[in-house]
């Protein structure tokens, strides 16, 4: 069974992008487009990982990401945050609420789809 993993980014093109590597990748992906499309779509099955934007309406991307973790049903969902922001600061903090991960824009989009496969331990 495919591994799942959920595309958070309020960006049209970086949303067509991330959805179009991680299905070349062997990826089932699912989209939401703000924080809040996001905790509605945790509701079902968890995904295996998500990639989470920082900055979005409603509800930004250190919220769901800190919701996502106190929730014992979420905890196994890895989080890889993607953003512009870039100071280190930002990067500590989204860290320190649980992401496994912090990469900035413009990243390598070849690296991301590595990293996807590491944490969820596919060849």
């Amino acid at each position: 069974m495919a591994k799942r993993v959920l595309v958070v980014d309020d960006e049209p093109n970086i949303v067509l992008s991330l959805e179009f590597l991680m299905r070349r990748a062997g990826f089932e992906v699912q989209v939401a487009r703000t924080g809040g499309e996001a905790l509605k779509a945790l509701e079902g099955e968890p995904p295996d990982l998500v990639l989470l934007d920082v900055m979005m309406p409603e509800v930004d991307g250190y919220e769901v990401c800190e919701r996502l973790r106190a929730r014992p049903e979420w905890r196994k969902t890895k989080i890889i945050m993607l953003t512009a922001r870039g100071r280190e600061a930002e990067r500590e903090r989204g860290l320190a609420l649980g992401a496994d991960a912090y990469i900035t824009k413009p990243f390598s989009t070849r690296e991301l789809v590595e990293q996807v496969k590491r944490m969820l331990e596919v060849a």
